[in-house]
């Protein structure tokens, strides 16, 4: 059994082709596909977070919705850029939006990627300490965040509190218990997906990684997802990581499926720079089921992983996508052994 989930970046546009075209539409219809996803049987319902954007930005208010309207899918990010992030605030949404929704929050943070705007965390009144990277504030960030959701009390006591409090050092509330576990981090290098083994967050591995070897993208993964569990077993956590990639497949059902996407039947592997990073871009999917499972059956990663996110193209609509995670579901997983 793989768990499988959907991704969306949550664009509008207001392009006459796009059924998102405000933040209001897009908030609306991420919560309606979660709805969707979880009567089709999928596993997953996780959005990207970009800041300065037409996109998903803000997303403790839409998962605490979506956990209120859903009753067993896994909610969650892909991923929450630290270097923007208040980890106590931070702390406090997390708590209440998995406590909403029963414990099914997987949070995905990490450094993050290019912004729309130049050091855009500094408007959200951040800034590295002295000798340090954005890339170490978002890890100091995430230090932070990991510690207080322990649940352990660390801030002291006024001597005349409006309410009485428990004894001792009170900690972040609402504290939900166990979502230290269910703590991802998005990862683009080995050496970054081993630090997150050593952190004992699990890992999420993206349509892009550091270009390492000059591989092909799905077996610089699939060695990356082996660093990490290496890294794991040698830092003696006490429980099984997970691991999550993500990919754009679509079976080809129809006539709209093929006018869409039969143009990305010949798709490869990129590369490209991103970030002062040479990356390589993985390839999309896109076939007649019976094609698209023979072509999945060798892809190193997604064996790999226990949780598939599948990226969906949010502006077309609920209905479409909803069309989309059915036929993996139907035509592919079943035959991959994933159902």
């Amino acid at each position: 059994m793989k768990k499988i989930g959907f991704l969306s970046f949550g664009h509008w546009s207001p392009a006459p082709s796009s059924q998102a075209r405000t933040a209001a539409d897009v908030l609306q219809q991420s919560i309606e596909l979660a709805v969707a996803a979880e009567e089709l049987g999928a596993d997953g319902a996780y959005f990207r977070v970009h800041h300065f954007a037409r996109q998903l930005a803000s997303p403790f208010p839409l998962l605490a919705a979506v956990g209120a309207r859903t009753n067993r899918i896994e909610i969650g990010t892909g991923v929450i850029d630290m270097r923007y992030e208040n980890p106590l605030y931070m702390a406090e949404d997390a708590g209440a939006a998995d406590l909403i929704s029963g414990g099914r929050l997987q949070l995905g943070i990490s450094r993050g990627s290019p912004e729309q705007v130049v050091d855009g965390w500094r408007y959200f009144g951040f800034a590295p300490g002295d000798g340090e990277t954005e890339a170490d504030m978002a890890r100091r960030h995430t230090e932070v965040l990991l510690e207080v959701l322990k649940g352990e009390g660390f801030a002291e006591p006024s001597p005349q509190p409006m309410f009485a409090n428990p004894p001792g050092l009170l900690r972040i509330e609402p504290h939900s218990e166990g979502l230290r576990d269910r703590i991802w981090w998005g990862a683009a290098s080995d050496a970054t997906a081993r630090w997150t083994g050593e952190m004992g967050m699990n890992l999420m591995s993206s349509t892009l990684k550091a270009d390492e070897s000059g591989e092909p993208f799905h077996v610089q993964q699939r060695k990356q997802i082996e660093a990490f569990r290496e890294a794991w077993r040698a830092a003696g956590h006490d429980r099984e990581p997970r691991v999550s990639v993500s990919r754009s497949i679509f079976a080809l059902t129809n006539d709209l499926d093929r006018a869409y996407f039969g143009a990305e039947r010949q798709s490869s592997d990129q590369v490209g720079h991103i970030d002062n990073m040479r990356a390589v871009f993985g390839r999309s999917y896109a076939a007649e089921p019976d094609v698209l499972i023979e072509q999945l059956r060798e892809d190193e990663a997604i064996q790999a992983a226990d949780t598939l996110l599948l990226t969906v193209p949010n502006q077309l609509g609920v209905d479409y996508n909803a069309h989309v995670l059915e036929s993996i579901l139907t035509h592919v997983a079943p035959e991959l052994g994933w159902r």
